[in-house]
């Protein structure tokens, strides 16, 4: 896989500074890039390293950047430039076609001609495949699942009964769809389980990192907008509703039958408590525990920050002396009140 730096401009409306024909067959970074290697820069802090840098050619903003250098591709925004062209340097990643002899797949599964399906997989009645998917070794697709055209399931993903996959979606490695919801009913004595009779539609082009488990609903499905991306260790419950283009960071716990807007975002560790609505263009940070329903877009945080651990410590003991504070200033207040009024 090679292209020359023309090549490379053309596929992302980029002005050439340099050398139009030089082959470059790999990306790289700015510190480790080498003469045929293409590399960007997005952040100005390490704007210095295009002096000393040694890829071959990299994707900047400005004319005056692209001065630094020997040879640019000036694009309006070099990281998603950075992106486009990624996409042409992706290796095989499997080294057969077809379905492979080891793969275990029903007679009454339809699978699309051009369709990919590796070692050891699993493929239930009634299960649809559409055309260009790639099913990877191990994965496991149960009764009535249905992928749609040029979705890729890497090895070892676990697809449960009538859980329904969109067009060009991703999902990685260890990753379980459609498994019950935590759904049970206290009596005296024990825990009666609700069987959980919803599934989990997930539209298109949607990417879902590896070993992040998506619960099926209990009566209606789970739902998962197009566009959204998932991170790696995420848990999404069941009856959870996700607007289109939202992007949820590691590690992040989200409670049953919340609805989270379109073009959200919820960066890693946070956590969202059950049966709240988040709405449109909302960003959540990192740790921050979601109570209640966001009805006004912005940035949301919770908890503190990093601090050393002798300060934290001070400010922790503070912090519980707060209420006993709070009550002081409220009597001094009245005291302050009735004088006043005594005149």
């Amino acid at each position: 896989m090679s292209y020359t730096l023309g090549q490379l401009a053309a596929k992302v409306q980029g002005v050439v500074k340099g050398d139009a024909d030089l082959v470059i067959d790999k990306l790289g970074s700015l510190e480790n890039a080498t003469q045929n290697e293409l590399s960007f820069l997005a952040n100005s802090k390490y704007q210095s390293l295009l002096g000393s840098t040694s890829a071959g050619a990299v994707l900047v903003k400005t004319e005056e950047l692209a001065q630094l250098v020997g040879n640019a591709i000036i694009v309006s925004n070099p990281y998603l430039a950075f992106a486009q062209i990624s996409h042409l340097f992706v290796p095989a990643t499997h080294g057969w076609s077809g379905i492979h002899q080891s793969a275990v797949v029903s007679p009454k599964a339809t699978i699309a001609e051009n369709v990919v399906v590796g070692p050891n997989a699993v493929i239930d009645d009634d299960v649809l495949i559409a055309e260009g998917c790639v099913i990877g070794a191990g994965c496991v697709l149960s009764r009535g699942v249905k992928i749609g055209q040029g979705s890729r399931l890497y090895p070892n993903v676990t697809l449960y009964h009538d859980v329904e996959v969109g067009d060009a979606c991703i999902i990685h490695s260890g990753t379980v769809i459609g498994a019950d919801g935590f759904g049970f009913a206290p009596n005296d004595v024990f825990w009666e389980k609700i069987d959980q009779l919803g599934s989990v539609v997930i539209g298109n082009n949607v990417e879902i990192g590896a070993n992040s488990t998506v619960d099926r609903g209990a009566i209606e499905n789970t739902q998962i907008g197009n566009g959204v991306k998932i991170d790696n260790q995420v848990q999404i419950a069941h009856n959870v509703v996700i607007g289109d283009n939202t992007a949820i960071a590691g590690c992040v716990g989200i409670a049953g039958s919340v609805k989270i807007g379109a073009s959200c975002t919820i960066s890693g560790g946070a956590g969202l408590a059950g049966h709240i609505s988040i709405v449109d263009n909302t960003h959540i940070t990192g740790m921050t525990m979601i109570t209640r329903s966001i009805e006004e877009a912005g940035s949301y945080s919770s908890g503190t920050g990093m601090e050393p651990t002798a300060k934290w410590r001070r400010s922790v003991a503070r912090f519980r002396r707060i209420d006993n504070m709070a009550k002081q200033i409220s009597s001094l207040g009245q005291q302050i009140k009735k004088l006043s009024e005594k005149g």
